[in-house]
């Protein structure tokens, strides 16, 4: 029986790998091509079938700028429509997406993937362009958008990328280096995402505040399309694309505008000066004493969306 022992080590080491596998972090991904990339009625239809539903606020007339929106992580396209009503009224059409595994999207709560957030953005700004070829465009990414973003455009042209979009708008960009998390933290997060990702958390007790609108706050907590409960696979995701992010910063094609709020909860500190020591010298960075984690959602965001509508603007060249 002795003999037997030293066999039953790989056994049982292939038996745990298994288990392993089996709890893998789970990603939905792309699905393979069936159609061309459409405009519809009410959401853009990506090659793979699947839907993206947008929101869009424009002037009655043709748009002189248009900003395309990019929400963070449990959020969706309804975190412009405050903002959307008010560069209405400066002549630009806004328009925000539901990002895949977010708000009404099919798979809402799964992790779909950096790959197919990137690959969505890169489409959408391609038939944005083609729905307005006249009109600058301006890629806006807030948090988790601002990551997508930042992989859309410091990868390259390729696929609707770089010089596709006349500028781009970053606030609160979640950019992170993986490895410049402390070693017990990376520890922690890899466990749980491999061993039980589909367990949820909530963030409850991390005590953060992202904005002081309290009443914007508790409506968002009542909105349905907000996801409540996070699976730990998909903060894993973000994280990843943070680092993915943060490795494409130095490739972020100018004009580009960077903002920030002081009092800023959610984004480490070290984290925005990495990422402001990566970006190109060119890239115009902005800070706001009194701003929190969603800039353009704050009490004080009227000069926020003011400075981007006016930055926006500024696209038009001799306009």
């Amino acid at each position: 029986m002795r003999a037997a022992r030293p066999r039953l080590l790989p056994a049982l080491f292939l038996a745990l790998a298994a288990a392993l596998a089996a709890c893998a972090p789970r990603v939905e991904g792309l699905g393979p091509t069936t159609q061309a990339p459409a405009f519809g009625s009410t959401a853009f239809v990506m090659a793979d079938g699947y839907a993206l539903p947008y929101r869009m606020w424009g002037p009655q007339e043709a748009p002189r700028a248009v900003i395309l929106g990019l929400h963070g992580f449990n959020d969706y396209s309804g975190f412009l429509a405050n903002a959307g009503p008010v560069w209405a009224e400066r002549g630009v059409l806004t328009l925000a997406y539901d990002q895949r595994g977010f708000g009404a999207t099919a798979g809402r709560g799964l992790w779909h993937g950096d790959a197919a957030l990137v690959r969505d953005a890169r489409t959408a700004i391609d038939l944005v362009r083609r729905r307005w070829p006249d009109a600058p465009l301006v890629l806006l990414g807030e948090s988790m958008g601002g990551a997508v973003a930042l992989a859309a455009l410091g990868e390259g042209p390729g696929g609707g990328g770089g010089r596709a979009v006349d500028g781009a708008v970053l606030s609160a960009p979640a950019a992170a280096e993986w490895e410049a998390f402390p070693w017990w933290q990376r520890a922690a997060l890899w466990t749980a995402a491999h061993t039980v990702p589909w367990m949820t958390a909530t963030g409850r007790g991390l005590k953060r505040r992202p904005s002081d609108n309290l009443e914007m706050l508790k409506a968002l907590a009542q909105d349905p399309l907000v996801i409540k409960e996070t699976r730990l696979d998909a903060v894993w995701g973000l994280i990843r694309l943070g680092d993915r992010a943060h490795a494409a910063a130095a490739g972020l094609p100018p004009p580009a505008l960077v903002l920030w709020g002081e009092k800023e909860e959610l984004i480490p500190a070290r984290a925005q000066t990495a990422l402001d020591a990566r970006l190109p010298a060119a890239v115009e960075r902005r800070r706001y004493p009194d701003g929190h984690h969603m800039l353009t959602r704050d009490l004080n965001a009227a000069r926020v969306l003011e400075e981007i509508a006016d930055w926006t603007l500024a696209r038009r060249g001799g306009d």
